[in-house]
């Protein structure tokens, strides 16, 4: 499993399930026999990239930890409409009422693996790294961002404290591109990067000039961009070019053949499609154990 903090997703799930459940299951409660057992057949509806199945046992778990979480394939992996991912078994109450929290995770967490494993299929063969970016689901940008690394993507910082991003709004604040980077070099420490956004030839020079780590080339033509890092390589080979700006699957291989080292790509989070899930009960075996 690729890094998660378990800890803090099964906080995080305990206070998702109270928002579902709130004082109680009423359906669940009034049809369902108290020692009835079940088995829940979760399985895809659609053709996609697998991802959440740490998350769905962790729900399940917080739900019952004598329920009985199985997956049938890795994650990551690339299914057919109709696999099975995973069987549950326990309690019928308690897979009822887990059943909607994990689909929701897992059905987005999937959607958004399957749409970065689309880009880095559009990507093959070049060295350009994919990224994502800070549009996430708030309070589910640890799960996001997971399900970009499942994917086969890479992350871009996690939030406002790991990072120096000098955008738009603090050039216009700080009065300038080399007053922003003057004043965030004087107080951050000598292990963080500094990147700057730049959006046109005029910036990029003085982004260069004022000793920028990493420049963003932000909506910039493919022709242009080409340009620019060619400009950068030339005078500071060591800087980290990226390049960003309503990217699609379709433009993102021109982007890369511009030589630019790291694409971000908002549209991975923040508009994805979730995959299908869904989960069956079946094979109902009398009494819990």
């Amino acid at each position: 499993m690729l890094d998660l903090n378990m800890e803090l997703i099964r906080k995080n799930i305990r206070l998702w399930l109270e928002e579902d459940i709130g004082t109680g299951d009423v359906t669940t409660l009034t049809t369902i026999p108290l020692e009835q057992a079940s088995k829940g057949i979760i399985h895809v509806k659609e053709d996609g990239i697998v991802c959440g199945l740490p998350i769905a046992r962790a729900v399940f778990n917080v739900v019952d930890p004598s329920l009985r979480f199985e997956p049938q394939v890795q994650e990551g992996t690339s299914v057919k409409k109709g696999i099975v991912l995973a069987v549950v078994e326990g309690n019928t109450r308690s897979i009822l009422l887990g059943e909607r929290l994990s689909l929701n995770l897992m059905q987005r967490m999937s959607g958004i693996a399957t749409r970065t494993r689309q880009f880095i299929e559009a990507l093959e063969g070049l060295p350009t790294r994919l990224v994502d970016t800070r549009k996430t689901t708030p309070g589910h940008r640890l799960l996001e961002k997971y399900a970009v690394r499942v994917g086969g993507g890479h992350n871009h910082r996690f939030g406002l404290y790991d990072a120096v991003m000098i955008k738009d709004n603090h050039i216009k604040g700080a009065g300038g591109i080399t007053q922003a980077i003057q004043a965030a070099r004087l107080q951050i420490p000598h292990t963080m990067k500094i990147e700057v956004e730049v959006e046109s030839f005029e910036q990029l020079h003085e982004a260069l000039q004022a000793g920028a780590d990493i420049i963003m080339l932000d909506n910039m033509a493919p022709e242009q961009m080409k340009e620019a890092v060619a400009i950068i390589k030339n005078k500071a080979p060591h800087i980290v070019v990226e390049g960003s700006g309503s990217v699609t699957v379709q433009t993102i291989k021109k982007i890369a053949e511009t030589g630019v080292d790291v694409i971000s790509v908002g549209r991975l989070t923040y508009s994805v499609t979730a995959l299908d899930i869904s989960l069956d009960l079946n094979e109902r075996k009398g009494t819990a154990l």
